[in-house]
């Protein structure tokens, strides 16, 4: 992965290298050399690991199962083109994460291992030499490599744009609120919901995941149920989105006040109306268009009547 561009995967079964797009690279050889040296002495590792620890935890196959464990590895670049840290985070059956940091510059290792293996003097020496000889650089030429040839992909910056939506329940008589910022790159943005100028709490809201769209962009939605009763108190709703790599910031205000209880209902109605004219409206233009053309066709969207649902779209 560079950032959130995914360039190769390792097959287990073949032991190869498995590059995403086949690009004309006169590195290709090189890049493959590199990539499967690694993920070779990666991958045995990782399994040696694995096999030390469900026998250290007591674990057997037929007794618990599948166990998993996790390797996330990687190197940073800094805005300088300075190489940074190489790190590793391990996890077994999702908990007990292992870490392993190397710093080129202070030519330190630091573990943090609560499963220790017999660690000597000898293997920290061989250990440190790996990761300053081998792993460090190969991850630092491989990424300056990549970012160069996917500087435009990776260092693009795209906007979201903010779904409000208002749902009435029918069962509960309260109110669903949602807001959903959609189609941004990269993936870091804040969405946060505010009950009277105050986060609400995460164990009040649904949703909060980054989810990827099919286009290469990303998504996030968080969802509030607000009950009759709360409604009722005439709390202040808003949805403020915040994309950290841009300077922008977007402040949206639910209409959804004590004063005014029907005001939500009866703009349901009129959006309806509104909706129902513009069907009718289509309906006779297509109508006509087909009678006097005599061909063509025309795709036309599902409408329900019934639906509770009332949607604004923003955009920065």
């Amino acid at each position: 992965m560079l950032d959130d561009v995914q360039l190769l995967y390792y097959d287990s079964a073949t032991w190869k290298v498995v590059f995403r797009s086949h690009r004309d690279s006169k590195y290709y050889d090189e890049e493959e050399r590199d990539a499967g040296a690694v993920f070779d002495d990666m991958y045995n590792s990782m399994k040696d690991r694995a096999f030390f620890l469900n026998n250290h935890l007591n674990h057997t196959d037929g007794a618990n199962g599948v166990h998993v464990h996790q390797r996330l590895a990687g190197c940073e670049l800094l805005n300088s083109d300075k190489p940074g840290l190489l790190q590793t985070w391990d996890a077994f059956d999702g908990q007990n994460v292992e870490e392993f940091t190397f710093d080129i510059e202070k030519n330190d290792i630091q573990m943090k291992k609560p499963w220790m293996i017999m660690w000597n003097q000898m293997t920290h020496l061989r250990v440190k030499y790996m990761y300053e000889h081998v792993y460090h650089p190969v991850c630092i030429k491989t990424l300056r490599r990549y970012l160069k040839m996917e500087k435009n992909n990776v260092m693009r910056k795209v906007k979201p744009r903010v779904r409000l939506t208002r749902k009435m329940l029918t069962d509960s008589q309260g109110l669903k609120i949602s807001c959903l910022a959609t189609g941004f790159y990269p993936r870091h943005i804040n969405l946060t919901l505010f009950r009277d100028g105050q986060p609400v709490d995460d164990n009040q809201i649904t949703g909060g995941e980054i989810l990827p769209n099919g286009d290469g962009t990303y998504q996030m939605r968080k969802s509030l149920v607000i009950s009759e009763e709360e409604l009722r108190e005439g709390h202040k709703y808003n949805c403020t989105m915040k994309q950290l790599n841009l300077d922008n910031k977007l402040d949206i205000i639910f209409d959804v006040t004590e004063s005014d209880p029907g005001s939500f209902s009866h703009s349901i109605i009129f959006s309806l109306l509104l909706c129902l004219a513009a069907l009718i409206i289509t309906a006779l233009i297509i109508w006509r268009k087909r009678h006097s053309a005599g061909q063509g066709s025309v795709s036309q969207g599902k409408y329900s009547p019934t639906s509770y649902e009332y949607t604004q779209f923003y955009e920065i």
